[in-house]
């Protein structure tokens, strides 16, 4: 057995252990399946996955029926995770200004061919919505060894009363509110509306606002000596726009700021102390920073009620990219782009397994020494698709020590119905 894969079972087993007796070796089997890549070769199905993966004929029906109807959740999965990461020491925070970034997004599996699916997420490539599984991602972003890296802490599912979109941005928000610490700064990007933010009362953040973005000052304009005296502030436009062939030019800034990192330099331009144009007196105001890098065309405009350096909240908010890659993990290197599972749980549960397993593949792919793919491979980088090869050569080993919770659950079954008669409809007594 290799040293990535012994470690690779190891942490499962941590893992999993607090999990019920029976259902914690079911979702071991799960995760090692989804780790290894079989979803990939068996297009999404589950039953040939398991099969590839070893495990057996009894293992792959229980580990089916802990996916349909188990007694667990995702969350403690990703508390045991944030044990072993801390434990280990290698995962540190990235901070710039004593902040760090809490990155929050939202992502989806598509079930086009899905029946009575409640939630849509947009397409680029359709140009429309279409069924889908949505979820909202919270992440912890760090560093391994100078790889920025997500480390995961939420994994929040629509409302099935509400499956809207904002609901789910509304409920993403929330959680990270529970989970954040005096340190961390929530970032979004332009999907999250401001309004929506302070609604969730979100009192530290970095949001990227979009190019016509418009707010007005917190204090009232000053009065010209006719008509009503004004009770709304001037609004302020950071950027230039065009409006029928004329251009309404920006707001001058208060500040400008520029530094350099001896290699590009950079300039922010900056309003202080702003409302969004509709809010109520007494909203909460904010900053906003547009920084200009000469490396691309288009200005950041960032926006945080935080007064830190504008190279400081631009290095937060692309903190945020690493949120991203979970789900690229999971649907392209994983398989799990493509799923065929159809009940209420289990199609909530096998995505939230393989996101799961993405981030625990990134982590143990940095962790460890990087694994060369084949012979032409002279320069292995410590990446979770490297990884993901060398587990899928192994099956999952029976002779592995186990902890002693990780087992078959010793369930008496010889009074239940056996064959046809366990799922055979008896008709309703009249």
């Amino acid at each position: 057995m290799s040293k990535p894969v012994y470690r690779v079972l190891e942490l499962l087993c941590e893992i999993v252990q607090d999990l019920p007796i029976g259902t914690n070796l079911a979702v071991l089997h799960l995760l090692w399946t989804i780790l290894s890549g079989r979803l990939l070769l068996t297009r999404g199905a589950i039953f040939p996955a398991l099969m590839l993966a070893g495990v057996g004929v009894a293992a792959t029906w229980r580990a089916w029926g802990a996916l349909a109807t188990g007694r667990w959740q995702i969350t403690p999965l990703l508390d045991a995770f944030a044990r072993v990461v801390q434990r280990e020491g290698r995962w540190r925070p990235r901070q710039h200004g004593g902040r760090q970034a809490l990155a929050v997004d939202t992502t989806a599996f598509y079930r086009p061919r899905l029946r009575d699916c409640p939630t849509k997420h947009y397409a680029s490539q359709a140009g429309k919505a279409l069924p889908a599984i949505p979820f909202g991602l919270i992440a912890r972003v760090g560093a391994v060894a100078e790889r920025r890296l997500a480390h995961g802490v939420g994994i929040v599912r629509a409302d099935p009363h509400d499956p809207s979109e904002q609901a789910l941005q509304r409920r993403t928000l929330a959680q990270a509110v529970a989970l954040s610490t005096p340190t961390d700064v929530i970032v979004t990007d332009r999907g999250f509306k401001l309004a929506q933010l302070h609604a969730a009362g979100v009192q530290q953040y970095v949001a990227r606002g979009p190019q016509n973005f418009t707010a007005r000052r917190a204090q009232p304009a000053a009065y010209r000596g006719r008509g009503a005296r004004p009770k709304r502030g001037d609004v302020v436009r950071p950027l230039p726009r065009h409006y029928k062939n004329r251009t309404i030019p920006a707001t001058p800034p208060d500040e400008v700021s520029t530094w350099s990192d001896g290699v590009h330099t950079g300039k922010a331009e900056i309003w202080r102390d702003l409302v969004l144009p509709d809010a109520a007196r007494g909203a909460p105001t904010f900053d906003v920073v547009v920084v200009y890098d000469e490396r691309f065309d288009e200005p950041l405009v960032l926006i945080s009620p935080l007064r830190l350096s504008p190279s400081d909240l631009r290095a937060l908010y692309l903190d945020r990219w690493p949120v991203e890659h979970p789900p690229l993990v999971a649907k392209q290197l994983l398989g799990a782009h493509r799923q065929f599972v159809f009940g209420q749980e289990s199609r909530q549960r096998l995505p939230e397994l393989a996101l799961f397993a993405a981030t625990l593949l990134a982590y143990v792919a940095a962790t460890c020494e990087a694994v060369a793919t084949g012979f032409w491979d002279r320069a292995p980088q410590r990446t979770a698709g490297r990884l993901r090869r060398t587990l899928a050569q192994a099956i999952f080993p029976e002779n592995f020590p186990l902890l002693a919770d990780i087992r078959k659950k010793a369930s008496h079954t010889d009074h239940l119905p056996k064959g046809v008669n366990a799922h055979r409809r008896v008709p309703r007594s009249s």
